[in-house]
């Protein structure tokens, strides 16, 4: 067999290594590089080592800035269809949904490039070198970016960012749709507060079980084109510095013949938070060197003295470059191509009705049923619904972060009144997220001067409301995301105004927090003023770069106030919300309200991306910088579920968030629990469907529930001892792989194709599966390996999956092929081996122990050593 790092020598680039693959440097991109890299000067090589890399037009090169993000969408520019976020794509448990939604992303991708065409400038956003997957292990639940990865297991990881990659790429190595960029290599989980500066002292036996299967696997079965590395350090070198990781894994190890780029400003990191190198010269030399290919941020500016001064050859540059060119040619961004089979890609393409069913599906299969006492699920039709929660109506909880701008969401409290009926759905905020944090003002508490629900929004095509406005419209709440985008019909997106009047009917007396918040641009220059008057009177008047305006009142009692909000947009920014924090018992005095009336409580609660991410400004009870420091449910939103509780009403509980909450009060006193995490443009109808019973939830949990904070080891340790239900020895509120069903499945006992095998060989595994119950729906058939007894091995490893439909009474006969890398075992020195000895495999619903299945035992002889 051909070690995988010969494989580079048959196709580069890192795609199609398949039989019958030719030299990707034949067709032409490798050597049209090569020529093309020959005739620049050496300041012409350092600016296109820079992700906004400039023209160059005496070579007819175009401007071209290869920072563009497609996690769940096409990100930060205008319209696109928002899938659920990534960890909600992970919770369907679907490789062929993830290679969907990937071959949609690259789509829109195309699209919006094709609007200016190959051959011409594309900016920050617009190109087709899309910055994802995140494949990081969700190692630890306080992380506040473990929404954007796939879970905490490195086979599930490996296989949804296969399916993924494949999908952005598209099937055609020398022409791929899009490349895709797997990231942050490696070992990349937090802390945010520390992330530049941060080392990772993890031991080799967990680096190669853990952190480093799924790149592998995202690099020699996906063909990703592109790796990120991170910005921590592992062992005391950066990651982006770091040649064992970038030389002699990745590229001699893995065959990978893509081309690397820094997370964004971590070139920069090495010299000044790691201190790895006394400057920026030098810390470019050691990133090129390792094998940085393209840096984001302008650390590299500093290599045409690091060349002149003889710190580094000029052909060190060439080498990187070459790789940089390669792609541009491939993807047919520098033009020239008269077959581009992608060229008729265009806006109608964009959102259109089959990629908004495929953001419908993907919400649904999302979804993950975590109780359901007494068949309270499904809702029966013609039920009075008391909806609550501070995740009922925002728009944020939908979109997540690293998002698209959606053009018709849909929040949970619009999906249930399209649903149920408006006049069966009653509704109150009732707190916030948490102590402190601000929340949009809800449709409860406007009122336009004529009495409708919501504020006046009068919207002008010019920045000094002068005239006529463009458009007067009833707006129901002002939670804006505007992201490159006109606000309406006829209006430029890059310059206009907008005038919000009417009333504030504030829930109580009390002390209010009214906040204005906006999204700022990144790194642009001037920002959208804002001004707000309550009564008549300027509150907040601002032109900063603050994302969060805000003004403390006190209201003597609940009459009305006047209201207007201004906002004129002349920047980048991109978008406006009118936010509150308002007095907790006024709050549960108007849930309490609705409540009165209902026949069940359905409390939309949870997180939000605004308290978790990347590097937020926050800093209250349980949150810090984006991380948590607590992993149960705020108070205000326990003392709210307490409240609905005590009504004697059903309670159903929905969960958004991007990780995992400790529902422990919610699993011992609510009726049902439904994991939504942050669902996407469609998440509101997905939620409403499978309430009603319309759909039967089949996703599947891709992270532990842990019950308590006190259950995880310290946060910034990243040992796998004690983590993840691999090596995990408490009791978890709800366990990896977890997920009920409104029907029931069965599993006959399993058939393997040997009872003894050979070490190096594959095992066949197959069970019959039965849907017993009433209703048709999906089963995840798992299957979990139990290796034999030692201290470093985990306590299940689940090494196979697959999401199957089947009818009521149906039954399918369910395959597997396990082969000598999913039987294999790692050492304390990260060597990797299929070991003898006695072996356990297990199918079933979830884990063993956790769900039912059955299981079989077999044995191997022989011990086989493989390739890192």
């Amino acid at each position: 067999m051909m070690p995988v790092g010969a494989l580079a020598m048959t196709c580069a680039f890192g795609f199609a290594l398949v039989a019958g693959c030719v030299d990707a440097r034949t067709p032409d991109a490798h050597s049209r590089a090569v020529a093309l890299v020959a005739k620049m000067t050496l300041p012409e090589k350092v600016a296109q080592m820079q992700n906004d890399a400039p023209a160059i037009p005496r070579l007819g090169v175009p401007a071209y800035d290869w920072w563009s993000e497609g996690l769940h969408g096409i990100a930060r520019n205008g319209y696109a269809t928002v899938f659920p976020q990534a960890i909600g794509l992970a919770a369907s448990w679907d490789t062929s949904l993830l290679h969907a939604v990937g071959t949609v992303i690259s789509t829109e991708a195309r699209a919006k490039f094709n609007a200016s065409g190959s051959g011409h400038a594309h900016g920050l956003f617009q190109g087709l070198t899309l910055w994802s997957p995140n494949i990081n292990i969700f190692r630890d639940p306080r992380w506040g970016r473990g929404q954007e990865t796939y879970g905490e297991d490195p086979y599930l990881t490996g296989q949804l960012a296969v399916a993924f990659v494949r999908g952005i790429q598209g099937d055609d190595p020398q022409h791929p749709r899009a490349i895709a960029t797997p990231k942050h290599f490696v070992a990349h989980s937090g802390p945010e507060a520390g992330r530049d500066s941060f080392d990772v002292d993890v031991s080799p036996h967990d680096l190669e079980d853990t952190y480093l299967p799924a790149f592998r696997t995202a690099v020699v079965d996906g063909h990703a084109g592109s790796v990120m590395c991170a910005y921590n350090a592992l062992h005391g070198t950066p990651a982006c510095a770091n040649a064992g990781l970038l030389d002699t894994r990745l590229r001699k190890d893995w065959g990978f013949a893509g081309y690397v780029v820094s997370d964004c400003d971590a070139v920069g990191d090495i010299a000044s938070y790691h201190y790895f190198k006394p400057d920026d010269v030098q810390a470019s030399v050691a990133a090129v060197q390792a094998g940085t290919d393209l840096d984001c941020g302008h650390t590299y500016a500093s290599l045409a003295q690091a060349v002149r001064q003889g710190d580094i050859a000029e052909s060190a540059l060439d080498t990187a470059l070459v790789r940089l060119f390669t792609a541009r040619y491939r993807l047919g961004e520098l033009g020239g191509r008269s077959d581009d089979p992608y060229a008729r890609i265009g806006a109608d393409q964009i959102d259109s009705p089959a990629h908004r069913k495929l953001a419908l599906q993907a919400a649904l299969e999302s979804l993950v049923l975590l109780k359901n006492a007494h068949g309270t699920l499904p809702l029966h039709a013609g039920m009075r619904l008391a909806v609550i929660g501070p995740d009922a109506d925002a728009l944020e909880t939908l979109e997540a972060n690293y998002h698209g701008t959606a053009r018709h969401p849909v929040t949970p409290l619009q999906g249930l009144r399209a649903r149920f009926g408006a006049d069966h759905v009653a509704y109150a905020q009732g707190a916030p997220i948490a102590l402190g944090v601000s929340i949009p003002v809800p449709e409860t508490a406007l009122r336009t001067d004529g009495g409708a629900v919501g504020l006046t929004g009068a919207y002008y095509d010019n920045l000094d409301f002068s005239g006529t406005p463009k458009l007067t419209r009833t707006d129901r709440v002002i939670d804006f995301d505007w992201d490159r985008v006109a606000p309406a019909v006829g209006l430029d997106p890059d310059h206009y105004a907008v005038r919000w009047s009417g009333q504030l009917l504030p829930p109580g007396l009390g002390d209010y927090v009214l906040a204005v918040h906006v999204d700022r641009c990144f790194d642009c220059s001037g920002h959208d003023p804002v001004r707000l008057y309550v009564d008549g009177k300027p509150v907040i008047a601002d032109h900063s770069d603050a994302s969060d305006l805000k003004v403390q009142l006190h209201f003597a009692d609940s009459h009305p106030h006047t209201l207007r909000l201004e906002l004129v947009h002349s920047g980048q920014d991109q978008g406006v919300r009118l936010q509150w924090q308002a007095p907790p018992a006024a709050q549960l005095a108007a849930a309490e309200r609705v409540l009165h009336d209902a026949d069940a409580v359905v409390a939309f609660i949870g997180l939000s991306p605004d308290v978790e991410g990347e590097q937020l400004r926050i800093d209250v009870p349980g949150f810090d910088g984006g991380d948590r420091t607590d992993i149960g449910l705020p108070a205000p939103q326990r003392a709210l579920l307490e409240r609905a509780r005590a009504s004697g009403k059903p309670l159903i509980v929905v969960l958004l968030s991007g990780s995992a909450v400790a529902l422990d009060w919610a699993q011992q006193h609510a009726d049902a629990i439904l994991a939504a995490w942050y669902p996407g443009q469609a998440g509101g109808t997905a939620i409403a469907q499978v309430l009603a019973g319309d759909y039967n939830p089949g996703g599947r949990l891709p992270v532990t529930f842990y019950r308590s904070t006190r259950d995880l080891p310290p946060y910034v340790s990243y040992a796998m001892q004690g983590r993840t239900y691999r090596y995990f020895d408490g009791r978890p509120l709800y366990p990896f792989g977890y997920g009920l069903s409104y029907t029931r499945f069965t599993y006959a006992a399993p058939t393997l194709s040997t009872a003894t095998l050979k070490a190096g060989g594959t095992l066949q595994v197959s069970a019959e599966v039965r849907n017993a119950g009433q209703r048709a729906g999906d089963e995840v058939v798992q299957v979990y390996l139990d290796t034999p007894p030692s201290p470093l091995a985990p306590r299940h490893a689940l090494v196979g999956f697959r999401r199957i439909h089947l009818a009521a009474g149906e039954q399918r006969l369910v395959r597997f092929t396990l082969a000598p890398r999913q039987l294999s075992s790692v050492d304390a020195a990260g060597a990797r081996a299929v070991e003898p000895g006695q072996y356990r495999v297990f199918i079933g619903a979830g884990q063993p122990g956790h769900a039912a299945g059955v299981a079989a035992h077999f044995s191997i002889d022989g011990r086989e050593a493989l390739a890192p």
